[in-house]
């Protein structure tokens, strides 16, 4: 255990790690100190009125825009602030954890924005969130490089030219950071995150001609955002920069914040800078919101729910038209998929997917959207140059067309497809190696050619848990059973096994990931995150 100051109310209960004195200074600590102080309490009230809504939502099976703030909805006359000249062109926005090879092969993968993560791709071990923080000050001062112990190669960044410009997430209101914490109480690991960075950051990104730049992850409603907004405010204060020098990117990636777009915007609108359509989170929370709302709320196989299904359009169409009509910038969802070195036949159909979905956001208005892999970079650039040409975006296409009701939101028994047995085996295999992973520290794992993160285990087990309490059927006969489930499981951890060796299964985290899986699965109570029991259980 480590301290600022003997006399210090912040404490760091962790072993050292590597300069970690440059990144956990006294005065960095305080900061983060006066964010907690000032702010969780506000947090907590937020958090407790998530669970109310939930409980309204068990009880009516509906949501519905807010009638107390149809006057902000109806006034036409407010638009957030300009967009500043670095994040004006976002055509490809790469994701990513921030270990130091990713930092440096975002930096140079030609994309125009990358994404740094401490929220899905990143398990919150100690070492991520020091080094982390650690590597994006590197990287900024060009003093970052990379040889991989493995392969021998080395990286480094690409001199004299422009790299792509940092967009950073922190973590959710509802995870805490347990090796921080201020008068005894744990930080959230929000605070941790963004006021780490932006304590450390903010005026050398002004200097570099951009700004302290962020996505906001599993908002939830518009009176989250305004404690985003406030928090912003006293930040800019605190260390001198203009008011305005933030901002930040909301991901719609919850079903109640899809019905609270414009709200969001307004509270953010002297910082906000768009809002983006985050696929796989949105599903986990229809699932969660509505899971006892009965069969119409039972959702497919998670790779048949695509983008084109007509609850998921109302989702994004409605998305491009709320940013355009308020001058921000709409970004479109992820391109998981992971090129395979081995399997050109896989590759080509997955590029062509990956193409049609691009095309697709591009023709219905989107300004740029989101690859997982450096390779898929070039594909969705030729996706959005082929529409925005020499234009940095298009957000004077307003799409007056779009007429989305509240019903469309929440018309998942639009579909026709249903859930599958083979959906139920990858919903466990998806599960079970993700969590396995990020016990590990890893929180981007590829999996059957496709980048997973916690949003994707998210909805793999809240789909096994909803499948077994709608008494789903499938199609070869079997119901859904917390022992059917179990008998896969137990299957997957013997083809795991076979797959990779008994010395390597002993040394991972297998037997652990499965009991983890099925806890969250099979539960009678559901846990709103797995990442909250899975951090009682990550080591570092």
């Amino acid at each position: 255990m480590s301290a600022p100051a003997p006399s210090s109310p912040v404490v760091v209960d962790a072993e050292p790690l590597p300069r970690q004195e440059e990144v956990l200074t006294d005065e960095a600590l305080a900061f983060v100190a006066e964010l907690h102080r000032r702010f969780t309490p506000r947090r907590a009230g937020l958090l407790a009125r998530r669970a109310e809504r939930r409980a309204e939502i068990a009880r009516t099976s509906t949501l519905d825009f807010l009638p107390e703030t149809a006057a902000i909805r109806a006034d036409d006359s407010w638009k957030v602030a300009p967009s500043p000249a670095a994040l004006n062109d976002r055509r490809v926005e790469i994701t990513g954890p921030t270990d130091r090879k990713m930092t440096i092969n975002a930096l140079n993968s030609g994309a125009k924005i990358w994404l740094a993560d401490f929220e899905d791709a990143s398990a919150p071990t100690w070492e991520n969130v020091v080094t982390g923080q650690l590597n994006l000050i590197d990287a900024y001062t060009r003093a970052i490089d990379f040889t991989d112990p493995n392969s021998g190669k080395s990286y480094a960044l690409k001199p004299n030219e422009e790299l792509a410009t940092v967009v950073m997430r922190p973590r959710g209101w509802h995870l805490n950071e347990r090796h921080l914490l201020v008068d005894g109480e744990q930080v959230p690991g929000a605070f941790v995150d963004f006021g780490l960075y932006f304590f450390h950051n903010a005026q050398r990104l002004l200097d570099l001609g951009k700004g302290p730049y962020f996505y906001l992850p599993k908002t939830e409603s518009h009176l989250e955002a305004r404690l985003w907004n406030d928090v912003f405010v006293f930040a800019q204060d605190y260390v001198g920069i203009p008011q305005g020098t933030v901002r930040a990117t909301v991901l719609i990636e919850t079903i109640t914040a899809a019905y609270e777009m414009e709200e969001i915007l307004y509270e953010l609108r002297d910082h906000a800078s768009g809002l983006n359509a985050g696929r796989w989170d949105y599903l986990f929370s229809i699932v969660k919101n509505f899971r006892d709302g009965g069969p119409r709320f039972v959702l497919p196989d998670r790779n048949a729910v695509t983008m084109t299904a007509p609850f998921m359009r109302a989702y994004t169409e409605l998305l491009v038209r709320t940013c355009h009509k308020r001058g921000a910038h709409a970004i479109g969802g992820m391109a998981a998929f992971i090129p395979s070195r081995r399997d050109e036949a896989v590759n080509k159909v997955a590029f062509e997917k990956v193409k049609a979905d691009k095309d697709r956001e591009a023709g219905d208005g989107f300004d740029g959207s989101w690859v997982a892999h450096p390779d898929l970079v070039p594909i969705a650039l030729a996706s959005f140059d082929a529409v925005l040409g020499e234009k940095p975006n298009q957000k004077d296409r307003l799409r007056e067309d779009v007429d989305v009701k509240a019903a469309d939101l929440i018309a998942v028994d639009s579909l026709h497809a249903r859930p599958t047995y083979p959906g139920l085996v990858n919903a466990v295999q998806v599960g079970i190696r993700y969590i396995e992973a990020w016990l590990r520290g890893l929180g981007a794992v590829a999996i059957f050619n496709l980048m997973e993160d916690a949003a994707t285990a998210e909805i793999s087990r809240s789909q096994i848990w909803q499948w077994i309490n709608a008494d789903v059927e499938f199609e070869n006969g079997e119901k859904a059973t917390p022992e059917l489930a179990r008998r896969i499981a137990a299957e997957e951890l013997e083809n795991i096994r076979a797959e990779i060796g008994a010395d390597a299964f002993a040394a991972g985290h297998w037997q652990q990931a499965h009991d983890l899986l099925l806890e969250v699965a099979l539960d009678a109570d559901y846990a709103d995150f797995l990442t909250l029991p899975a951090y009682e259980q990550l080591r570092g």
